[in-house]
């Protein structure tokens, strides 16, 4: 069919010798819609039984599971070790700093005179002490190193050597 606004060209599939493809062909246009030719065709019978008087297929027993030839590395006692050091180490530092700081605000809440004592000069209690948690943040940091390199490097060091070793057999 042609519109008037339209040219009237001769259909250019139409050459002498050669047969009209037909306009709609076997073959879909897109993609994931391919025939396949190398694949059987769907099966379209139902998977369950269609009378209740069939037997039903037995269902195969699950798998047995592998145990493994070595007990896993997170039920090591090493790494229990290790990851109480790291809580105990964590729990030293942060006890440390917050301890420190809650200190102050208590003293600060129920003990104002003792905090607007003068010390020396225009130096008060209050003022000491917020200025003395600097230097206490630093010791929670280097205990917080310390505890580091005594207790949890080495037995994190011994781990990744073990986890090595059970890599390479």
């Amino acid at each position: 069919m042609t519109y008037p606004h339209q040219p009237q060209h001769p259909d250019r599939s139409q050459q002498p010798g050669r047969p009209r493809e037909p306009r709609h062909s076997r073959e879909p246009h897109h993609p994931h819609h391919a025939y396949h030719p190398h694949l059987p065709p769907h099966d379209s019978s139902p998977s369950y039984p269609t009378y209740p008087w069939q037997p039903v297929a037995p269902t195969p027993p699950p798998p047995r599971p592998r145990l493994p030839r070595h007990p896993a590395l997170g039920r090591h006692s090493d790494l229990r070790h290790l990851r109480s050091a790291y809580r105990w180490q964590r729990r030293v530092a942060t006890l440390t700093a917050l301890g420190y700081f809650t200190l102050f605000l208590v003293l600060s809440a129920f003990a104002p005179a003792l905090m607007t004592d003068p010390v020396s000069g225009g130096l008060t209690t209050g003022l000491l002490l917020g200025l003395c948690q600097v230097p206490v943040t630093l010791i929670a940091i280097a205990l917080y190193e310390f505890t580091a390199r005594r207790r949890v490097d080495p037995l994190a060091e011994r781990l990744r050597k073990l986890a090595e070793l059970e890599a390479n057999r």
